[in-house]
């Protein structure tokens, strides 16, 4: 069975290092192994580019996983990207990164309580959440 799928979305002119870290550890720290691909833009495109190109990779993954850094602020990316995850009932969470804690600003959309620390038996606990959440089925066996 092929494991699941994980969009990061993460605050890309701050959180670069936690993002590489976080994608390489996820399958061998994680109780709960998933995959994580690195699906981010490698180069400025225009708006309408940009949001066709990740509203097909959001669509092909089982959960948006979004790294909250202290700059969530002015993550407008991460906004949008969490936005199209809703719109096609893709089911997110945010994991601390970055020395962010319970008092650093979410992202709109992100729900305080779906946000964890960096510790891979939490993550992985949110990861079976995601499993569970999917609308008719989607998510069941990972498919």
């Amino acid at each position: 069975m092929a494991l699941p799928r994980a969009f990061l979305s993460f605050d890309f002119d701050h959180d670069q290092t936690p993002k590489i870290l976080f994608a390489g550890q996820a399958k061998d720290k994680s109780p709960t192994p998933f995959a994580v691909e690195d699906w981010s833009s490698k180069k400025h495109l225009p708006q309408a580019e940009w949001e066709k190109l990740i509203k097909e990779k959001i669509n092909s993954c089982h959960m948006l996983i979004v790294l909250v850094g202290k700059h969530m602020g002015t993550a407008t990316g991460v906004v949008k990207e969490i936005e199209m995850a809703k719109a096609r009932d893709v089911p997110c969470f945010g994991v601390y990164v970055n020395g962010a804690g319970t008092t650093s600003t979410l992202p709109t959309g992100l729900a305080r309580n779906n946000v964890v620390a960096w510790k891979w038996e939490t993550v992985a606990a949110m990861v079976d959440k995601c499993a569970r959440a999917g609308k008719n089925g989607r998510y069941a066996g990972w498919a």
